[in-house]
């Protein structure tokens, strides 16, 4: 029933996703906008779970400045949004400790680390988008990235036995990993092998492909581990339950960050 509901959801966003990715401009930014704000929500409210209180309220809205800024003005222009950011979330902070809450450097430290994690590293799918021919790489890295996940979860559900991590992810097999990163590398390949006919431009080949396939199926899996961390130690399985099968848009984009941001420095030194 999951893999049903996985595959429903899939075949509902997918459609949506592509669209805005070849559209660009403030479609793409809108949808990726979405999906980073709904994240620092579920962000924030795991750690409340957990008898935190980071400023849930200040990591969304600086989320959403960040990944404005970084479409309006690059990188320097969100490095400015960035630095306010930090200082506003140690202000409130420094309030909290002062109205008796113990724990406010801690909490200060949660904040901080949605502020970076979700509204520093997550606008690199926006940075992408925006390079030279960046419709191309968006579309080899993102779906490489999706097919090494794809292949994993598949692979690693019909001949999983040894466990990649005991105690982050238990389910999750050496086995799946293996497969996930062939997927990734043969999906690189194989879009590198289709995008020409496309018109896509003479950087998106048979190298760029297989390279970009292989780190997508490589690392992305450690932004997937990465939440799993948080989850364990809050003590829950899903972030959310906005999408069926997939949990909520923090289970849905853990792996989107660190593909967005590797992709995109890639690209920026190896391939243009």
């Amino acid at each position: 029933m999951t893999l049903v509901k996985r595959a429903l959801v899939t075949m509902i966003l997918l459609p949506i996703g592509i669209a805005a990715i070849v559209w660009g401009g403030w479609v793409y930014l809108a949808v990726i906008t979405i999906f980073l704000g709904l994240a620092a929500v579920e962000y924030a409210a795991l750690w409340r779970a957990g008898g935190f209180q980071p400023a849930g309220v200040l990591v969304v809205a600086s989320v959403v400045a960040l990944a404005v800024a970084r479409y309006m003005g690059g990188v320097e222009t969100a490095a400015a949004w960035l630095s306010a950011a930090v200082l506003l979330s140690m202000t409130y902070h420094l309030v909290q400790y002062e109205c008796g809450r113990d724990q406010a450097a801690t909490d200060f430290a949660i904040t901080l680390t949605g502020i970076l994690y979700l509204g520093w590293i997550g606008p690199y799918m926006i940075s992408l988008r925006d390079l030279a021919d960046g419709l191309w790489w968006v579309l080899l890295v993102l779906p490489a990235a999706w097919l090494g996940d794809t292949g994993a979860y598949l692979i690693g559900s019909r001949f999983g036995r040894h466990p990649l991590t005991s105690r982050l992810s238990p389910k999750k097999t050496w086995e799946g990993y293996l497969g996930g990163v062939a997927c990734g590398v043969l999906g690189g390949l194989g879009l590198a092998l289709w995008y020409p006919t496309l018109g896509a431009p003479p950087e998106i080949n048979l190298l760029s492909g297989g390279l970009v396939g292989l780190a997508m199926g490589v690392f992305p899996t450690l932004g997937d581990l990465g939440e799993s961390m948080i989850k364990r130690q809050i003590g829950v399985k899903d972030s959310g339950r906005l999408l069926p099968g997939h949990g909520g848009a923090f289970d849905r984009i853990d792996s989107w960050l660190w593909a967005a941001v590797i992709g995109y420095y890639m690209v920026v030194y190896l391939f243009i």
